[in-house]
């Protein structure tokens, strides 16, 4: 039995992970940060992580979270428009 960790996302799944990476990076210039190097140290985020969740990277829910608490949104409000 194969687990969803180990299978292949689909091109539809890739998509929807660019749209969240786009937002998220949306998120951080409205925030007034010009380089997600910046906004990662500021925030206490690891770097090389949250410059892979921008580029549209599968990332953990917990990750997700924790930026969201940054930005004081939440799940409903991020994922309102991303289809």
């Amino acid at each position: 039995m194969r687990t969803l960790a180990c299978m292949p996302l689909t091109t539809k799944q890739e998509k929807k992970l660019q749209s969240i990476g786009e937002k998220l990076r949306e998120l951080r210039k409205n925030a007034g940060y010009k380089s997600y190097e910046t906004f990662a140290f500021d925030n206490e985020l690891n770097r090389v992580q949250y410059g892979r969740m921008e580029k549209g990277a599968n990332t953990t829910i917990a990750s997700l979270l924790r930026v969201l608490e940054i930005h004081k949104l939440t799940l409903e409000d991020f994922f309102t428009g991303i289809k």
